[in-house]
């Protein structure tokens, strides 16, 4: 059964709000998260509070590391209180979201899946992105052991996106086939093709 959508979702989507135009959404990161969830379905929103909340399991600092790698361009912390409470910002909008649905219906199925069983596959393809700075490594396998290797793994994506790395085949590949066992939609890993060194 597939997820909800064939694009990214959850925490790796709305660290994709920003960008060189998110204040075109917003004056705040709050308001700019806000207005991306207003235009979208219950189970975005859910999706997004279940990431965060997995998150919140990480030390401040670690989220951190995590948001701004994720991102192209994370407003500073002390305008939004610091990775924990950031991540719990984040949780609280996606309430507001759902406190306007009467009956939101919860994530079942492949919406559901947490990547468990391919914990040790995302981690050493965490450790095999040699061009990611070792700081962001670790958060990641921290996120991978901590959190759900799902959300890490997109975060991963994020992560390459930001920084433009080139990527193997074999390293897209292995991607591809991790993404396809954790019922990724069909852009979510496509995302990153563009990386592919055809050399």
């Amino acid at each position: 059964m597939p997820r909800f959508t064939e694009f990214d979702f959850g925490v790796s989507w709305v660290m994709g709000f920003f960008d060189q135009d998110a204040t075109h959404y917003g004056n705040t990161a709050a308001e700019i998260v806000a207005n991306h969830l207003a235009g979208w379905s219950d189970a975005a929103a859910l999706a997004v509070r279940r990431d965060a909340q997995v998150l919140g399991n990480l030390p401040s600092e670690t989220l951190e590391v995590l948001w701004e790698a994720g991102a192209d361009y994370m407003p500073s912390w002390e305008r939004i209180g610091g990775g924990a409470q950031w991540t719990r910002t984040v949780v609280e909008l996606c309430d507001a979201r759902l406190s306007g649905t009467a009956d939101p219906q919860p994530l079942t199925d492949a919406d559901c899946e947490d990547g468990e069983a391919y914990l040790e596959a995302v981690v050493a393809e965490i450790e095999a992105a040699q061009y990611l700075p070792a700081r962001v490594r670790a958060a990641l396998v921290d996120c991978a052991r901590h959190c759900t290797p799902d959300v890490a793994l997109r975060i991963l994506l994020s992560a390459l996106s930001s920084t433009g790395a080139a990527l193997s085949r074999d390293q897209y590949a292995r991607l591809e086939a991790i993404g396809s066992a954790l019922h990724f939609g069909e852009f979510v890993v496509d995302n990153v093709r563009y990386l592919v060194d055809e050399e």
